[in-house]
């Protein structure tokens, strides 16, 4: 196993990522699903804390397995095997999570966790082994995540308050743990596979709010469409995750990738727009238990499940993707879009307005994209 070439033509993700990646599909539908309860059930602020842990754990985990096959992917029976001990990891962390919501019981996903993250490190060591111009970087990676690890287990001793500050520290340190190992080598990840990684990873979070927006159309059949605020919800909520997609990939390539810290910015930058994009699918559900007379919530409570995602994604793919790689107007629309998604929030109809204010995003980006390229033909 040695660091592929980072110029290396045609990289593309593999069917082997892409069956990892069904497996945090299951975990993230799971997540999403328990943050829809807990808000209708009017226990927001626990379901949402609830929701933040569960979705950095399989966020991170997603993230350091994508940037390691990026550079060593040698596609040989022991990465195989290694990588489905990572993906029965991500199924144990999966069934753990309704636990998570139900009593903050993490025993059970960190024990799924700590099967991912060892089984990643096992990945580094024999790394460390093979390639010896990348041995002291891959052997950082080896020493931090297998301290991290036992600090995990050990950090189920505590409970309320003490718990979450420790689980806070210990995420910031899996954080600085890349930074650190970083700095004695750079691994050999490729630029235009680590993109396209992403962009599948964003596909399978809008899914939420696709399987949202099924749920509230078959609600609205159900009623025989003689709910207009059903209806327009289910119509919304697909216009939503329409616009939400064309917003993502408006830029192809990304400039935050051509530096080391830019890497960095760009690989946990990507946290709140995962974490949004699949929360918005649980609004949407929220919002349409809300209609129809099934939950314990306010009227705003019910709309800003919905706008307060779509302002945070919008946001966080402004200062991924458009701040570093675009200029004009173009800048400037997206805060103002997010701005104003949160602002319309207490009126009333928050799915089509939302879904309006979206479009009218998309519409700016095409315009600016066609006075463009008019003038590269000038």
């Amino acid at each position: 196993m040695v660091g592929r070439d980072r110029e290396e033509d045609h990289r593309t993700a593999t069917t082997l990522e892409l069956f990892f990646d069904l497996c945090f599909v299951v975990a993230i539908a799971l997540a999403a699903s328990n943050l829809h309860h807990e808000v209708i059930e009017d226990h927001v602020a626990d379901g949402v804390l609830a929701y933040a842990l569960v979705f950095f754990g399989i966020w991170l985990a997603w993230l350091n397995f994508t940037w390691f096959a990026s550079a060593f992917d040698t596609d040989d029976c022991v990465y195989r095997l290694m990588t489905f001990l990572q993906m029965s990891g991500a199924l144990v962390f999966a069934a753990g999570v309704p636990r998570v919501f139900d009593d903050t019981d993490l025993v059970l996903a960190t024990t799924g966790y700590v099967i991912m993250r060892l089984a990643m490190v096992g990945q580094w060591l024999r790394a460390a082994y093979s390639d010896s111009e990348h041995r002291p970087v891959a052997l950082r990676f080896a020493i931090g995540v297998t301290t991290l690890q036992v600090l995990w287990i050990a950090r189920l001793a505590l409970h309320g308050d003490a718990g979450l500050a420790a689980f806070v520290v210990l995420a910031l340190c899996e954080l600085a743990v890349p930074v650190w190992a970083e700095r004695a080598g750079h691994t050999t990840w490729h630029p235009s596979h680590i993109t396209e990684r992403y962009g599948l990873f964003t596909i399978i979070v809008l899914g939420e709010s696709i399987l949202a927006a099924t749920i509230a159309l078959q609600t609205a059949f159900d009623a025989g469409f003689a709910n207009v605020e059903l209806l327009s919800i289910a119509i919304g909520g697909m216009a939503i995750v329409f616009a939400m997609w064309w917003l993502y990939f408006e830029v192809e390539e990304n400039r935050l990738l051509s530096t080391d810290w830019g890497s960095f910015l760009y690989g946990y930058g990507h946290l709140p727009i995962f974490a949004a994009a699949a929360s918005v699918g649980a609004g949407v559900q929220v919002l349409v238990e809300h209609e129809t007379g099934h939950g314990h919530i306010s009227d705003f409570t019910a709309s800003i499940s919905v706008t307060l995602p779509v302002a945070l994604y919008v946001m966080g793919v402004w200062a991924v993707g458009i701040l570093p790689n675009t200029k004009g107007v173009v800048r400037a629309a997206y805060p103002v879009c997010a701005v104003l998604v949160l602002g319309f929030t207490g009126l009333g109809a928050p799915v089509p307005i939302t879904a309006f204010l979206l479009a009218a995003l998309v519409a700016v980006l095409v315009l600016s994209d066609h006075h463009r390229q008019e003038g590269m033909t000038d």
